[in-house]
């Protein structure tokens, strides 16, 4: 290891920068993750679904893989930041360093973050959000599991098995009745996915079209 490397390894070490290594960590995750995420969702689907031309669906999947990169890559750090501020004014103002943040500042942090980075309704965004409310109904709202008392601390509880059946049901025949007589309500790639599955199903003019065709 050569001395500039030593110098930078005990600044990245030093718990005086712990919190501004945090953010800086936090960017270049999300930047990472949502490139990774993104980038062969939009490739498959784009080409198995996508119209235009091969120019003009590579150009779409980078839009789509830059804007997910760059909405986590603001999202996380920017998370960080502000729960940070929030414990240090608080410690500020108690005199008292937080073993832990109290519930709120997450709370509070998501939320502004969730109206500035993903308020805008864009197709990437709706996507995530979308998705992850999907995971908090399943969070605070399905009943968990009976786990055993040595069951790791930190290891997710899955679903009681029985509450997720009936999920399941219910989700599945209030998603065909909309596709079926409210399809204005739905989200435009479920929409898509629903149609090619099951009314494009119903459609052909030749022996070819009805086992190659995709329309």
């Amino acid at each position: 290891m050569s001395a500039l490397e030593q110098k930078l390894t005990q600044l990245a070490l030093n718990p005086a920068y712990h919190d501004l290594f945090t953010i800086i960590k936090a960017c270049r995750n999300g930047l990472v993750y949502g490139a990774k995420i993104r980038f062969p969702h939009a490739l498959v689907m784009t080409f198995l679904f996508g119209r235009g031309t091969p120019a003009q669906k590579m150009q779409n999947i980078i839009r789509a893989t830059r804007s997910h990169a760059f909405n986590l890559g603001t999202f996380a750090p920017a998370y960080k930041f502000l729960t940070i501020l929030l414990r240090r004014v608080q410690e500020a103002l108690t005199g008292a360093t937080l073993k832990k943040a109290p519930a709120w500042h997450s709370l509070l942090a998501g939320g502004v973050l969730g109206y500035t980075v993903f308020g805008e309704r864009t197709p990437v965004a709706e996507q995530i959000v979308l998705y992850s409310a999907s995971r908090v109904l399943s969070a605070m709202v399905l009943p968990r599991a009976e786990v055993p008392a040595n069951y790791p601390p930190t290891k997710p509880i899955p679903t009681d098995k029985r509450a997720f059946a009936l999920f399941a049901t219910v989700t599945w025949g209030l998603v065909m009745w909309l596709h079926e007589h409210r399809r204005e309500h739905l989200n435009p790639g479920l929409i898509n996915s629903m149609d090619y599955l099951y009314t494009k199903c119903e459609r052909w003019d030749s022996l070819r079209n009805l086992f190659w065709h995709n329309e």
